[in-house]
């Protein structure tokens, strides 16, 4: 595989990921907490801050720790059964996310398991540190890790194949694109947008947003199968 299409299946898996919404919801009630407890709008900057770096951190460590599982079990040379089995990851997790992804109930609520949504929950009221917002990013990603996995598995399997500072690059731009979506709510949130505004535009598109993570990993899966299970068969005969 050549290395502006490794990059491209890298981009495209980590703009499904920024389709995903547990970071922003955690970051949205986070900042509902800070302001209904009066805090400054500089204290509110430093723990949105705080906690989008930690998401960020979450993801390089996550997307490496992949590779490196990847690379241990596969090597660099990624045969065409594997990106046939994370093809299949895809669509079967496009499918759970087109069925499950948000609660059947007012609101955002997320399908996610309700022992994490508690200790979210709880994490959240009571996070009133930079720390403890940092620690609150990283766990907010890893609470979606069932989802996101996915994505992750496939930009891994692109990443292993190319140059060391082609990796290194993959994986800023992986880092940086699943992140737009929340930095996007952290500028509107720090420069004094209400959150009320933002939520009700959350719950009014939350179908169009499950809709188009669950397209997104189907798409990705039929251009993933195409050039690297389909092609190599067919360029090997």
């Amino acid at each position: 595989m050549n290395v502006p299409s490794s990059l491209a299946i890298v981009a495209f898996a980590a703009l499904i990921h920024a389709s995903f919404q547990l970071s922003v919801s955690v970051l949205v009630i986070l900042s509902s907490h800070t302001i209904g407890a009066r805090h400054s709008q500089v204290k509110l900057l430093r723990l949105t801050t705080s906690f989008v770096i930690g998401a960020g951190v979450m993801t390089i460590l996550l997307l490496s720790f992949v590779s490196l599982v990847v690379l241990s079990l596969l090597g660099a040379k990624i045969s065409p059964l594997a990106w046939a089995i994370a093809c299949g990851m895809l669509v079967g997790i496009a499918i759970s996310i087109w069925m499950f992804y948000y609660r059947r109930e007012k609101g955002t609520t997320l399908w996610i398991p309700r022992g994490m949504a508690e200790y979210l929950t709880e994490r959240t009221k009571s996070t009133k540190l930079s720390a403890e917002a940092f620690g609150l990013g990283l766990s907010s990603v890893f609470g979606e890790l069932l989802f996101i996995i996915a994505p992750l598995t496939v930009a891994a399997l692109a990443l292993v194949q190319l140059p060391s500072i082609w990796q290194l690059t993959g994986i800023a731009i992986y880092a940086f694109i699943s992140l737009l979506s929340l930095l996007i709510v952290w500028v509107l949130i720090s420069s004094g947008h209400k959150l009320s505004s933002i939520q009700k535009w959350r719950e009014s598109n939350k179908y169009f947003l499950q809709f188009t993570a669950g397209s997104g990993l189907i798409i990705l899966s039929v251009f993933v199968y195409t050039s690297q299970v389909l092609g190599n068969v067919v360029g090997g005969v």
